[in-house]
């Protein structure tokens, strides 16, 4: 997920800059060789956005985290070259800032000597910390950064220290674009995405790029904005089949609850960042019908996965609410960092790496998942299907 909350850093040089100048006193030197496990924990920090504009998104996450550790930790550990040892969390709130998270990241990799990160949830944030981890050769897991660049130098070469849990934008756009010809048969449809973010825009570029029917027009708001009610009623008069919105639940809630407002009911498809319960309270619940949006996790398909079933019941049972899918990432992500350190027999933060680039059909909630040269989860996606603001169906798509 990529999401700008603060005015955009430009420039990896300009990045670097403030990943340098936030890090303030965490200038203590790491090993050449990475961070290595000491005593009886293995240190896994968390770099995520607890509060601020992405706040909803980072604190599912933690709980995912939280509860995938508290499991590993109950069995014992993790397995370290046949010694088990308890992984205790660094957990740390970067505000949804890039400055603050290029600080957490070097207070996290510096000061603590964490052996891996996960984090962040969004793209901005996770992109100004990659030169803190590079330096400290710390890996870093995100669940969610979806942007096709972020696990890429300017050159193209893969980010030796930066893996993803999830897919691409543009995997995710071009599924939107296939569901809607093929699934919704709409054959014209109007595109409304966010241009205040780089995840809006990739994903309506993308959707763009592969939707075989004809885009009749394409329209673009801003994180914040309130009145969508001219653009809708533009799109109702041109006779739209679809409407494809790329965006988060807060604009995208009032999009669904304007355009129903007004009598326009075509189909509204949209994105992983819908994937929020707060979608249907803005959208209201009978507004929330014919909605469809992309996600890494699907609660109807999980439940046919028995490792999924068994996360659900878990989570249910813990939190007293069901799962969302940035709790389940996250939790894939706990344990791939596991799965990495016990592979390489080693907790030391390059065999870290070493082992998460090596993952290949880990058997996650969210399906499984192989990454590949580019440090990118090749997964299942799926569309989910809300109707009253309840998910009455979804559909995987390959």
């Amino acid at each position: 997920m990529k999401k700008k909350m603060i005015k955009r850093v430009t420039g990896i040089a300009a990045i670097a800059m403030s990943a340098v100048i936030f890090a303030g006193c965490s200038t203590a030197k790491t090993s050449s060789q990475g961070n290595d496990q000491t005593g009886s924990t293995v240190k896994i920090g968390v770099n995520l956005e607890l509060s601020g504009a992405a706040g909803g998104y980072g604190n599912q996450m933690k709980q995912g985290i939280q509860m995938a550790t508290n499991e590993i930790n109950d069995k014992g550990g993790v397995n370290v070259n046949g010694k088990k040892k308890k992984i205790k969390l660094i957990i740390k709130d970067n505000k949804t800032s890039t400055s603050t998270s290029a600080s957490v990241a070097a207070q996290l990799s510096n000061n603590d000597k964490v052996n891996a990160i996960i984090g962040t949830a969004t793209t901005n944030a996770g992109t100004a910390a990659i030169p803190n981890e590079t330096k400290a050769k710390v890996p870093a897991l995100s669940p969610s950064a979806t942007d096709p660049n972020f696990t890429l130098q300017k050159s193209g070469k893969v980010q030796p220290y930066v893996f993803r849990a999830c897919y691409q934008n543009n995997f995710q756009g071009g599924t939107g674009a296939k569901f809607i010809y093929n699934n919704l048969k709409a054959k014209r449809v109007a595109v409304l995405g966010d241009n205040s973010t780089d995840y809006g825009t990739g994903l309506a570029k993308s959707f763009k790029k592969q939707f075989k029917g004809k885009v009749v027009d394409t329209q673009y708001f801003s994180a914040g904005d309130k009145d969508f009610n001219a653009i809708l009623t533009s799109f109702k008069h041109k006779k739209v089949d679809a409407i494809y919105a790329p965006g988060y639940y807060s604009e995208i809630g009032l999009i669904i609850k304007q355009a129903r407002q007004m009598g326009l009911n075509v189909p509204v498809v949209g994105s992983d960042g819908m994937a929020d319960a707060k979608l249907v309270q803005i959208a209201g619940a009978k507004n929330a019908s014919n909605i469809y949006y992309t996600t890494p996790f699907s609660q109807t398909v999980a439940k046919s996965n028995p490792t999924a079933a068994k996360f659900l019941k878990a989570y249910k049972a813990r939190y007293h609410t069901d799962a969302p899918t940035f709790s389940a990432l996250a939790y894939d992500s706990t344990y791939m960092i596991k799965q990495a350190i016990e592979s390489q027999k080693s907790a030391n933060s390059v065999k870290i790496t070493k082992g998460l680039a090596d993952i290949k059909n880990f058997n996650g909630v969210t399906g499984k998942i192989s990454i590949d040269g580019h440090h990118d989860a090749d997964k299942p996606i799926a569309v989910e299907h809300l109707n009253n603001g309840k998910v009455v169906g979804s559909t995987q798509i390959k």
